[in-house]
């Protein structure tokens, strides 16, 4: 039989790999078509529905319990389940996060979810002269370091690290509140408004450190954005590194075309 007409792909959902992802010999790894039998069994339980254990996978699609492990390992890291407890359920949507000036804080409340931030930790230090350029001070200067794991109704899913000069907001440690949005803060407080940024957004691991606080096991992908921010008059304002759980986060973002 020709492979190519072996899936109807009038069926596929959009975005979905082509022929199911499928190569045109048609042979799979035996974990791939556990995969795709469990995921029909999730939109089947839905989102919250407890997944059988490993030992009735591997039962009910009489393979070994290895191969429904790396099936799982899989659908783990792709945000369609979630460990709770010692079982295993099905996950819940991304958060659709835009690449655009909106906070963290606006782009949850967006999808209906509660934003919130934990401390990590504010400190006042000098200004490394690597980072100095992209507040607009000397090397030396005052800066403020603020650290906070990203919370969507109180499951942790990133973690924030962000760089403002003192100058800039001299009242920060004492009148901010750590777990609102920085930007509504600039905005409502000190009169600052955002003019653009500029933004790089790559696929990294977690540190041992940065996988504790936002518990994850440290092989799980994360989405990390740089991002240097002006206000409206094009000053410096800050430098950001923004972690994403990737199994918890897809980014959007809005293209026009240009003449010529």
């Amino acid at each position: 039989m020709d492979p190519t007409h072996t899936h109807d792909e009038s069926a596929r959902p959009p975005g979905a790999p082509v022929r199911a992802g499928i190569p045109e010999h048609g042979r799979i790894p035996k974990y791939y078509a556990v995969k795709a039998q469990v995921a029909v069994l999730l939109d089947e339980l839905g989102e919250g529905g407890l997944l059988p254990t490993e030992r009735e996978l591997a039962g009910r699609f009489e393979v070994s319990r290895e191969t429904v492990r790396q099936a799982l390992r899989e659908l783990l890291l792709e945000g369609r389940l979630r460990r709770m407890g010692r079982g295993t359920v099905v996950a819940g949507p991304k958060l659709e996060q835009p690449l655009s000036l909106a906070s963290y804080t606006e782009g949850v409340r967006r999808q209906g979810r509660r934003p919130g931030r934990s401390l990590i930790g504010l400190d006042r230090l000098a200004c490394p002269a690597a980072l100095a350029p992209d507040l607009g001070v000397a090397a030396g200067d005052p800066v403020w370091h603020l650290e906070r794991v990203l919370l969507a109704d109180d499951e942790r899913v990133g973690l924030e690290s962000t760089y403002v000069a003192v100058e800039r907001a001299p009242g920060l440690d004492t009148e901010f509140e750590p777990d609102s949005s920085f930007y509504a803060y600039l905005r409502e407080r000190l009169g600052i408004g955002f003019g653009d940024a500029d933004e790089r957004l790559e696929t990294v691991l977690a540190t041992p450190r940065e996988a504790l606080l936002i518990g994850t096991p440290p092989a799980l992908p994360m989405l990390l954005i740089h991002r240097v921010s002006r206000d409206t008059e094009g000053r410096p304002l800050e430098r950001v590194r923004s972690l994403y759980r990737g199994d918890r986060f897809s980014f959007t973002t809005h293209l026009r075309g240009t003449e010529g």
